[in-house]
């Protein structure tokens, strides 16, 4: 076979290039520690370490959003805690002023404290987070929720929704609560409704006090409600019958000196003196779709600002004693409503606490995974250059004695 000169040089230098090349490339590895400089080197690992990549990335804002859910959870849990320190020393106040020897000095005394205690609630309730958004708006979170009205009332001005973060691929967190579930949805325990139904009609206030004591007990309270009766000819004697009828019938005889309580199926009321006789009345509760319903939730702020004003206004001791008994009565609801608010929080701080270790634990994997597929084998990579570099001598030392091979020498 005949090989011209410049065949042989371009041979020479093409075997050159090959081999100083693979020496480059074993030398690149070595200094950057990864076997995969470039997708052709292994397109399969090549593929398998972008979907990793991808995957961390996804990890890495998961765990962006599970700061911020834990951030806003922990600040709102902080605040219920204070609401929740300043509804007990509310509730300390309303017993205090249901001690009858208190004069009407004392009473303003304790209602100035509550006109303190409800600003400080007020100001909590329309707590913001670091970003400026109001914890208890709901979705609303630029908009201040609880705002006082000219008549001394409050109202919430937000909505019923949770802001949400996404913290896994199927997971979503609320991360704040609507003021109205927290604040708002506390259950009444003057849910009930009165309507006499005597001729001529009893005094007024012959009744008073009407208040659900125990929300357990009180599932068993009629449908219909409950008549009571006083009898002609002996006013102390009473008959309650449920309702609708004819109903089942209890009855009872009224203290002779004192204001009278009677409890029925979780239900209270006060009977003032000895009503007139043959007075008839009927107490229904809030299933009863009696003409003027009322309402089944409060809130608390309203709570508060009802039992200042009656301790600041009320003429005599049974208006007093009604106020108080219903103010404890739902500040004790209002107190199981935000430490259920509390206990849910909990259970969403724990979730949290679960996915920061099972994101932390894919990490792991995705790394050391990234690392067989990547990174260089130290050992191999050193031998490989050592033999490539003694093939590359090899090839430039037989290229310098064929490029000076030269017949004429010889003649």
């Amino acid at each position: 076979m005949r090989i011209s000169t410049i065949q042989a040089f371009n041979n020479g230098v093409s075997g050159l290039q090959r081999n100083y090349s693979n020496v480059t490339r074993t030398q690149e590895q070595i200094s950057t520690g990864n076997r995969i400089l470039t997708p052709a080197d292994d397109p399969v690992a090549s593929v398998r370490l972008l979907q990793l990549e991808q995957q961390q990335n996804v990890l890495n804002q998961y765990n962006s959003n599970l700061t911020a859910a834990k951030n806003s959870l922990t600040q709102e849990e902080s605040t219920l805690n204070s609401v929740n320190t300043i509804l007990q020393r509310v509730r300390e106040l309303a017993l205090s002023a249901g001690n009858g020897a208190l004069s009407k000095e004392d009473r303003q005394s304790i209602s100035a404290e509550l006109g303190e205690r409800e600003d400080e609630l007020l100001g909590l309730m329309n707590s913001r987070n670091a970003r400026g958004e109001y914890l208890f708006s709901g979705f609303q979170g630029k908009s201040q929720p609880f705002v006082q009205n000219p008549d001394g009332t409050y109202s919430y001005t937000g909505d019923d929704g949770q802001r949400k973060v996404q913290i896994a691929s199927s997971l979503e967190l609320a991360i704040s609560d609507s003021g109205k579930a927290v604040f708002q949805d506390v259950v009444n325990g003057g849910r009930l409704s009165l309507t006499d139904n005597s001729v001529p009609a009893a005094p007024a206030n012959s009744i008073s006090g009407l208040l659900v004591e125990d929300d357990v007990a009180f599932a068993n309270f009629p449908a219909g409600g409950i008549q009571l009766d006083f009898d002609a000819t002996d006013p102390l004697n009473y008959t309650i019958t449920t309702l609708p009828a004819p109903g089942t019938t209890t009855t009872g005889r009224l203290d002779d000196e004192n204001d009278t309580q009677i409890h029925f199926s979780g239900a209270t009321f006060f009977v003032n003196g000895t009503p007139p006789a043959s007075s008839s009345f009927t107490i229904e509760g809030p299933d009863a779709n009696p003409a003027t319903p009322p309402q089944n939730s409060v809130g608390i702020l309203d709570t508060i600002a009802s039992l200042r004003q009656s301790l600041e206004t009320a003429p005599d001791g049974r208006e007093v004693r009604d106020a108080v008994a219903l103010a404890v009565t739902n500040l004790d609801n209002s107190i199981g409503t935000v430490d259920k608010a509390r206990g849910n929080i909990g259970a969403r701080l724990n979730v949290i606490d679960s996915t920061q270790t099972d994101n932390e634990n894919v990490t792991l994997v995705n790394k050391s995974v990234q690392a067989d597929l990547r990174e260089l084998d130290y050992a191999e990579a050193l031998s490989r250059l050592s033999f490539q570099t003694i093939v590359l001598e090899a090839a430039q030392q037989s290229y310098v004695k064929i490029s000076s091979l030269n017949l004429f020498n010889k003649l």
